[in-house]
């Protein structure tokens, strides 16, 4: 009986001490540092612009994305999507995500993105978006595990800069394949990989599935750094997911929008144990006004950098009692006087007022 309880102590304390080493595991992407649980700020279309990729980074996000962008249009030239891969010095470390089905177009738009210069190139094999799936790009490769490890080796080869990918545990509840999916991308030659604990067939709904994360990072044949995705809205469930899978880093969302400051309220908490106080009303307006401005600036037109910011708006104020209204006038808001005397208004009413987080919706 001691033996007993003595081998089981023992096996317990070797476990602690493999969580405790993975923790302090400085993390790695080719041969970029990215030091001890980096927090990456996920590719979104319409998000993860010059603006918001700078507020995120203000506020600690150490990886930054762009919004996704198509194979088919980057080798036509197209200057709207190539727009999206202009970076920044403040972007670095930085990737640039690319989305097709078909793996010569794929490795043709790898290599141009090569060209602007990222940290290195993620494929994204996650969205979930109807536009994106019905060719059979995005997570539509989940149905094709087999191609998508022959078009992450056919890119892998093709360039110079590290690849990662981003996907999700399957195409539906049936067929969560991650396991698999991830052994064949670490084959392929990918430097990281980034899981949405979702299937394509739940798109946002329902909860995000970090055990079937945990299984992936626990396999024991995975050497690659693994960074976990899906339904962080603040500092304890960040430590909650961490604690509970043990990955290499963590990957911020729909969380950060309107709550830039996720990422440093993580940090802290991880290093510290203890919350930070929320940010009140005025130091939100003042935050909002300088990602108006460097939008308004990015787009070179008013009324499109105020178009741009909407989905922001939206998110930015939440819980505030008797806020409906000034919402609504905001998101229909076409000049900048109009924001601006909006914005003015909203400190006067409430800028003292601490924005409560706890209950507020991803979706």
């Amino acid at each position: 009986m001691r033996e007993d309880i003595e081998y089981f102590a023992t096996l317990v304390l070797c476990y602690l001490l493999c969580k405790i080493d993975k923790r302090k595991r400085t993390v790695k992407i080719g041969s970029i540092e990215l030091g001890e649980m980096p927090l990456f700020l996920a590719p979104m279309e319409d998000v993860t612009y010059k603006s918001f990729r700078y507020m995120c980074k203000k506020y600690g996000a150490d990886v930054m994305y762009t919004e996704f962008v198509s194979s088919e249009a980057l080798i036509r030239d197209i200057q709207k999507t190539k727009q999206k891969m202009t970076l920044f010095d403040f972007d670095r470390p930085v990737a640039i995500q690319i989305y097709g089905h078909d793996i010569n177009s794929m490795v043709e738009a790898a290599k141009v993105a090569e060209e602007s210069q990222p940290d290195f190139i993620d494929i994204n094999y996650g969205c979930p978006m109807k536009k994106i799936i019905r060719h059979g790009a995005g997570a539509g490769m989940l149905l094709d595990p087999e191609k998508m490890q022959r078009m992450t080796e056919a890119i892998v080869k093709a360039v110079k800069l590290p690849v990662t990918a981003k996907t999700r545990l399957g195409w539906d509840e049936n067929s969560k394949i991650i396991v698999d999916v991830a052994e064949r991308l670490q084959d392929a030659g990918v430097a990281a990989l980034a899981i949405h604990g979702r299937t394509r067939s739940m798109l946002y709904t329902g909860e995000a599935d970090w055990s079937l994360i945990a299984d992936v990072k626990n396999n024991p044949r995975m050497k690659i750094p693994i960074i976990g995705n899906g339904d962080i809205n603040g500092p304890e469930k960040a430590k909650g997911f961490l604690d509970q899978t043990g990955v290499d880093a963590l990957m911020i969302g729909r969380g950060s929008i309107g709550r830039p400051w996720i990422f440093s309220e993580v940090k802290h908490y991880l290093k510290t144990g203890e919350l930070l106080p929320p940010p009140t009303v005025s130091d939100v307006v003042q935050n909002v006004r300088d990602q108006l401005n460097m939008s308004i600036e990015w787009k070179d037109n008013v009324r499109s950098g105020i178009l741009m910011m909407r989905r922001h708006f939206a998110k930015y104020f939440p819980t505030l009692p008797n806020f409906r209204e000034h919402r609504i006038r905001l998101l229909q808001a076409e000049t900048l006087e109009t924001v601006l005397e909006l914005f003015n208004l909203i400190e006067e009413l409430y800028g003292h007022i601490r924005v409560d987080y706890t209950n507020v919706s991803l979706k």
